[in-house]
C-alpha cells in the first residue's frame, strides 16, 4: 500500500536542470537596468521564490514598480534568445512517467510564472502526466502554504498522503507550512544539511532515486 498518494514536485533545480539558465537571466536583467550584478552563487540563492519576490529579496528594492521593472527584463531574456541550455534532470521524465502509471497522483508547485512553466511543459511535452500544476503569480510565494492547498484541495488528498519535493528550503518550508511531508534534493540549489535544516524529512542525491525511496 502506498504511503503517498499525491507527489507534487517543484520545478527549476527538480526536475529541469534550469538554475544556470536562470541566473544568466537574472545577471542580464541587472546588467541591462544598471544594477549590480550578482555573482553566481548570489542569484541562485532566490531560486524557488516567486519572480517578484526574488528580484526584490535579490536587489533590495522596496518599490513596486521597480521590481516590475526588473521582472519585466527578467523575463525578456528568459523567454527570448538567451542561450543557457535547460534540460530535465537525468532519468526525470521516465521516473514521472513511471510513477503516473503506477498510480500516483502527481502535480507542481513553482516559483516560475504560468507562462513560464506552461514554456517548458510544451515544450518537454509532460503536460498531461500532471493533475495539476500551480506558479507563484497564482497564488502566494513559497513558503506560503497556499499552492499545496490549493492541490490537495483540487485532488481530494490529505495533507498526510502528500510529499512535496524540492530543492530549497522555500519548498520545505512550504512543506511544514502545510502539514505535508517534504523530501529534499541534494542536486539543486541548497545543501543536504540546510534542506534538513529547514524540514526536509529526509533528501536524495538524484531524482531518480525517488523510485527506491518510495518503497
Amino acid at each position: 500500500m502506498m504511503k503517498y498518494e499525491l507527489l507534487v514536485f517543484d520545478w527549476d533545480g527538480t526536475l529541469m536542470d534550469s538554475v544556470a539558465k536562470i541566473v544568466a537571466c537574472t545577471q542580464a536583467a541587472a546588467h541591462d537596468l544598471g544594477l549590480n550584478v550578482p555573482d553566481y552563487d548570489e542569484a541562485k540563492q532566490i531560486i524557488g521564490l516567486g519572480l517578484h519576490e526574488a528580484m526584490a529579496r535579490l536587489f533590495d528594492i522596496i518599490d513596486e514598480d521597480e521590481v516590475q521593472r526588473v521582472a519585466a527584463q527578467y523575463r525578456h531574456h528568459f523567454l527570448g534568445d538567451e542561450p543557457t541550455p535547460e534540460v530535465m534532470f537525468d532519468g526525470a521524465e521516465v521516473l514521472l512517467r513511471e510513477l503516473e502509471s503506477q498510480g500516483y497522483m502527481l502535480a507542481v508547485a513553482t516559483g516560475k510564472s504560468r507562462r513560464g512553466l506552461d514554456h517548458v511543459l510544451e515544450k518537454t511535452s509532460l503536460e498531461d502526466l500532471f493533475h495539476i500544476t500551480r506558479c507563484a503569480d497564482e497564488a502566494f510565494s513559497k513558503p506560503h502554504p497556499q499552492m499545496l492547498h490549493e492541490i490537495m484541495n483540487f485532488t481530494g488528498v490529505d495533507a498526510s498522503k502528500t510529499l512535496m519535493i524540492g530543492d530549497t528550503e522555500y519548498d520545505m518550508q512550504m512543506a511544514g507550512n502545510a502539514r505535508v511531508d517534504g523530501l529534499g534534493v541534494t542536486y539543486g540549489v541548497h545543501s543536504r544539511q540546510h534542506l534538513l535544516d529547514n524540514g526536509a524529512l529526509d533528501c536524495i542525491d538524484a531524482i531518480s532515486h525517488l523510485r527506491n525511496w518510495l518503497i
